[in-house]
């Protein structure tokens, strides 16, 4: 008996192994258009630049050389991408971003969109995370997500490890590792962008802000109808930007002085005298390049990762939005390849070789994450939120962050901002 079972768990685990080889199979892209198609792909969006896109183009032309790809960056692109659509020099594919469904001002943008779930399309959209897949009013996938974003810190380790110092994981040690920095002589243990809109404490307290109204529907309906009172479900999370500020952590004016959330933010960073910088997953898919442009950091390299901000005794949130998302120019002319270049690129290979060109955060189920990222990975499942399934409409989530800039700034207390809730420009 212990033979034969010895025996019967070989053959499946040959099996098994077999299966996995054939799924790998099935996963590797097989053109289904004659190779020798010609035609011209563009893809419109607002990057001044798309590197990671152009290798995408390359490894496309190894099965259809004889097409011609090319990225546009169009000026004002959130405002004209509508009318460009109808124009002669419409896009075969363009950039789009889930927010914009929730939106009157973007219906035409999607009136132009192919259904991406077709499946006629044959696009292996089961290898994106289900919380990613927006669909529009009427029940189409309009776009893929091509990168995501979240909100976290930048950590320079070098500074931790030099101070003998662990890396916060809970708001209690956020607080107590700030304050241990600052008697060592770091006069801004925590830094970010900031001004009288935008709050340095962002990455901070709007992950909190959602995980507190993640699993009550009656809640954010009351929000996404502007309900009167509805400011006050955000008075645990103003009591926790007043309570951070309250420890004297934080030196706005020295947060006021970056210029921006990008390149500036990067840049003082790298000078190498900040152990926590906030930020978002944009601004750190920027580092990469600035490393050889900062002279500072070319004479002092250090390590540094991106890190969840921890706001809650148990950690921090996961807030996983979509950056940039493809859709499809449904009167292309160029359909066929458009679709079959989308089809190319939706696999967790292409994405995710995609987003490690970016360091961007990948869409995909199975992520292979940047270095930076790998805290992110020991994330636990119930703190992650998809800002798309959290359904959360614009104008409250706006009426949040400038909210959470007063308290920031001192301009009002957490009552006066819950009553003037609704009233933000």
């Amino acid at each position: 008996m212990k033979k034969a079972f010895s025996i019967l768990l070989v053959f499946l685990m040959i099996a098994l192994l077999i299966g996995c080889k054939e799924k790998e199979k099935e996963e590797k892209f097989t053109p289904s258009l004659d190779k020798e198609i010609t035609g011209e792909l563009t893809i419109a969006g607002h990057y001044d630049n798309f590197e990671a896109l152009e290798e995408e183009f390359n490894r496309f032309k190894e099965y259809y050389p004889n097409v011609k790809l090319k990225y546009e960056k169009l000026d004002n692109y959130n405002k004209i991408i509508a009318t460009t659509l109808l124009s002669d020099t419409a896009p075969d594919i363009y950039f789009t971003q889930s927010a914009w469904l929730n939106s009157d001002s973007y219906n035409a943008v999607f009136e132009k969109a192919e259904d991406l779930s077709d499946a006629s399309l044959k696009i292996n959209l089961s290898c994106i995370r289900d919380g990613l897949l927006a669909k529009d009013r009427y029940g189409k996938t309009s776009l893929v997500p091509i990168y995501t974003t979240t909100y976290g810190m930048m950590v320079n380790e070098d500074i931790f490890k030099k101070e003998g110092l662990s890396i916060p994981k809970t708001y209690e040690e956020l607080v107590n590792v700030s304050l241990q920095l600052k008697e060592k002589g770091y006069a801004n243990p925590v830094m970010g962008y900031n001004n009288e809109t935008t709050s340095m404490l962002y990455s901070l307290f709007f992950p909190y802000f959602c995980g507190s109204i993640a699993n009550n529907a009656q809640t954010i309906q009351d929000l996404n109808q502007m309900k009167e009172g509805a400011g006050e479900y955000m008075r645990s999370t103003l009591n926790l930007i007043s309570d951070f500020m309250s420890k004297n952590i934080v030196n706005l004016e020295s947060c006021n002085e970056l210029a921006n959330d990008y390149n500036a933010v990067i840049m003082r960073f790298f000078e190498g005298d900040i152990p926590m910088m906030f930020s978002s997953v944009n601004t750190v898919s920027g580092t990469k390049k600035r490393e050889t442009q900062s002279e500072a950091f070319i004479a002092n390299p250090f390590k540094y990762s991106f890190h969840p901000v921890p706001s809650t005794q148990s950690g921090g949130y996961f807030l996983n939005t979509i950056s940039i998302g493809f859709s499809v120019n449904k009167d292309s002319k160029n359909l066929d390849i458009a679709n079959e270049f989308m089809r190319f690129l939706v696999s967790t290979s292409e994405l995710n070789a995609m987003a490690q060109n970016k360091r961007m955060v990948t869409p995909c189920k199975n992520m292979a994450l940047d270095e930076v990222y790998s805290s992110f990975d020991e994330i636990k499942e119930d703190s992650i939120i998809y800002m798309y399934t959290l359904g959360l409409a614009d104008t409250p989530d706006v009426q949040v962050r400038r909210a959470g800039a007063q308290v920031t700034n001192g301009t009002m207390t957490v009552d006066e901002a819950i009553a003037e809730f609704g009233n933000f420009k």
